[in-house]
């Protein structure tokens, strides 16, 4: 496993954690994050020699723990500026009173879930990428 590597791309998962508070807008973010899957399994297929998929699953590991961090912490900054999670917030069958835990617990979930996505492109970009050949 390349470390370096996912925390480096993970820095786009840091930089949309602080620019979804307030910045950019929750409609135009899924352009955004496909720009950034695309970007990190192009880099994975073209720097990482083998276990493209599992080097994407952990971008987005690490990118949930960024992003969850940002929403907990700036969760009052993040609500105004999307009101689809105040209401999903508060249709949360187990805790609709604590959206900060509610989004703690729902975190790892969609990153998991976007794990899955991204490891799925670095695996496709794997066959369609050149490597790049070290040299001597």
């Amino acid at each position: 496993m390349n470390w370096k590597i996912i925390f480096q791309l993970s820095v786009f998962g840091l930089i949309m954690a602080i620019g979804t508070v307030s910045l950019i807008p929750e409609k135009v973010e899924p352009i955004f994050w496909l720009a950034i899957f695309v970007f990190c399994a192009y880099i994975i297929a073209r720097v990482v020699g083998r276990r493209h998929f599992l080097h994407g699953f952990c971008v987005s590991l690490v990118n949930c723990i960024w992003i969850t961090a940002a929403h907990i912490l700036f969760y009052s900054t993040y609500i105004a500026n999307h009101p689809s999670v105040v209401k999903m917030s508060s249709e949360h069958p187990f805790l609709p009173s604590h959206p900060r835990l509610a989004m703690l617990i729902m975190g790892p979930l969609f990153g998991i879930a976007f794990g899955l996505v991204l490891g799925l492109f670095c695996f496709i970009a794997s066959f369609i990428v050149k490597k790049k050949v070290a040299a001597y």
